[in-house]
């Protein structure tokens, strides 16, 4: 268990519980944070290490309480869509920006063998798209058949063609599918209408999902959480990017995966590409699930040979032996050296992903005007300040990389874990969530180009 000082008289908690482990923050009205962390309490009921936690920070049992969760696997998302490079796409990032983890894509009208191959990947949500409004609604309907019809016991958000959405409401009505019903999220080629979808895939997280996952006894916990950790995170990275008037690039490095998140203001003037029939979103994430430096320290490996990134001799051995004891501590030097290489290399690849062209005719990210680089995750809160900044130095001097580097940041680590806190405070407390993450902001240093 770890706890850090300060004092927080007449606090918000804020509570992250995660796979592995549950994360608290106590945030009294000034911005005085203290925080603490406990392994997840799967065994019993999450609710006990989160009471733990509430006991160990001075919380009473009036101090209201903020919730985020990726325990249980997180939110796993299927994507039904009516082309794969139109709707499709943009509802896969949709999902993603909504904290879920993509486990399924389908375009086109779907069969039997489609239906089966959705049954399969174990969604907890589907995401019902097609067509943008006043288009094509044809393969939209027939999909909200086949869901209707078939053995798929998940909710049903639907956020396609919006003429089509009172037809396809009562289709999926007609035989008890739990649904709900959005604006869609490409109104129009080449823009992406996030919000909607976002919410309505949180709230049917919170309403079906969440309660569901056996984690714990009752509605108390479900009646905490307010979101998946991954939506809370990109919310509190929206807020740092609005407070601090500028591009943000956050990059966290986790056991199992690697997710990078930035909010980029479009140039002003500048036009889309013609390419672009899925315009780009302000405010993204993309999850690298083959990229961990646990659960997946092979697949860094595996990513750095194709990328032709440099890895020293013993890295390949040490990332395998990894796979059968993802909770291993560096036991000396020689290790932690090692860990931080496969951080450096799974941030790398990660980012080289997130930022590159996503298609032939098609613009990179511009991640040029980026002030702020961020690095989040175990293995750099842990390690030491300065090599901990060279892994976001090499991200961000990634020449290489076929994405447009940032020109002049600044970086830092969240060492306090405090994004999440900021996105779970953003709705009822935006004066404190932005204080909070301009004390994030304030911590950063200067990257030597």
């Amino acid at each position: 268990m770890t706890v850090s000082s300060g004092s927080s008289p007449r606090s918000v908690l804020c509570v992250d519980v995660g796979s592995t482990f549950t994360k608290a923050a106590l945030v009294d009205p000034g911005g005085e944070v203290r925080t603490a962390a406990t392994p997840t309490t799967h065994t019993t009921d999450v609710l006990d290490g989160v009471h733990l936690l509430a006991r160990l920070l001075g919380a009473g049992p009036k101090t209201p309480t903020l919730a985020c969760s990726s325990a249980g696997g997180g939110l796993r998302i299927a994507v039904v869509g009516y082309e794969r490079q139109v709707t499709a796409e943009a509802g896969r990032r949709v999902a993603l920006n909504a904290g879920g983890k993509v486990v399924h894509v389908t375009s086109g009208a779907l069969a039997s063998k489609g239906v089966a191959a959705l049954r399969a990947a174990r969604p907890d949500i589907v995401l019902l798209v097609g067509g943008t409004d006043g288009g094509n609604s044809d393969v939209l309907l027939h999909n909200a058949v086949r869901l209707a019809r078939a053995r798929v016991a998940m909710p049903v958000v639907v956020a396609g063609n919006r003429e089509a959405g009172g037809e396809v409401a009562d289709v999926l009505q007609s035989t008890g599918r739990r649904y709900a019903l959005t604006d869609n999220v490409l109104p129009a080629i080449g823009e992406v209408a996030p919000e909607g979808a976002r919410a309505a895939i949180r709230e049917a997280f919170l309403r079906h999902v969440i309660g569901g996952k056996g984690l714990s006894r009752g509605r108390a916990f479900a009646d905490l959480v307010r979101a998946p950790t991954p939506d809370a995170v990109l919310a509190g990275v929206e807020v740092l990017a609005s407070a601090t008037h500028q591009d943000v690039l956050v990059v966290d490095v986790g056991g199992a995966t690697t997710d990078v998140y930035s909010v980029v203001a479009p140039e002003p003037g500048a036009e889309r590409s013609r390419a672009e029939v899925v315009g780009p979103l302000p405010a993204t994430r993309t999850v690298e699930a083959d990229l961990g430096v646990r659960w997946n320290a092979e697949g860094v490996v595996e990513a750095a040979r194709r990328e032709g990134l440099a890895t020293s001799p013993g890295l390949a051995p040490y990332a395998a032996s990894l796979t059968s004891r993802p909770d291993h501590l560096p036991a000396d030097a020689g290790e932690r050296d090692l860990d931080l290489e496969i951080a450096r290399l799974a941030a790398t690849a990660a980012v080289r992903r997130h930022g590159r062209s996503p298609g032939p005719g098609r613009p990179p990210r511009d991640l040029s005007r980026v002030g702020l680089v961020l690095g989040s995750g175990g293995v750099l809160r842990y390690a030491d300040p300065g090599r901990a900044a060279g892994v976001l130095g090499a991200v961000s001097t990634d020449y290489g990389g076929g994405w447009p580097v940032p020109r002049a940041p600044r970086s830092g680590i969240d060492e306090a874990y405090l994004l999440f806190v900021v996105g779970l405070l953003a709705g009822d407390m935006p004066e404190l969530a932005a204080q909070l993450a301009l004390r994030l902001a304030d911590a950063t240093v200067g990257v030597a180009g």
